[in-house]
């Protein structure tokens, strides 16, 4: 798993059937000590609902798709929490 924020959405009204009625949005992965950007942006099916500027936890891989129950949905990310409170020592 990953942690990421949430820094965008992504209305797409073309697209895999899989992914019909999905939301769908753009993360930005980050270091869990600092909290500083880490690596490039992502997208990410939102299985939790969360906000543009909330802190998730993310799988990716088959991972994701178990998340969104769909072996066969062409999906790399999934968001599924949402952090409240993260202390790292």
């Amino acid at each position: 798993m990953i942690i990421a924020r949430v820094i965008g959405t992504v209305v797409a009204t073309r697209k895999h059937e899989n992914l019909v009625g999905s939301k769908i949005q753009v993360i930005q992965p980050l270091d869990p000590r600092t909290e500083e950007p880490q690596g490039g942006t992502l997208v990410a099916i939102d299985a939790v609902g969360a906000g543009v500027g909330e802190r998730v936890f993310v799988v990716q891989g088959s991972g994701a798709r178990k998340a969104v129950d769909d072996d066969g949905c062409p999906v790399d990310a999934t968001i599924i929490g949402i952090i409240d409170e993260l202390n790292v020592q």
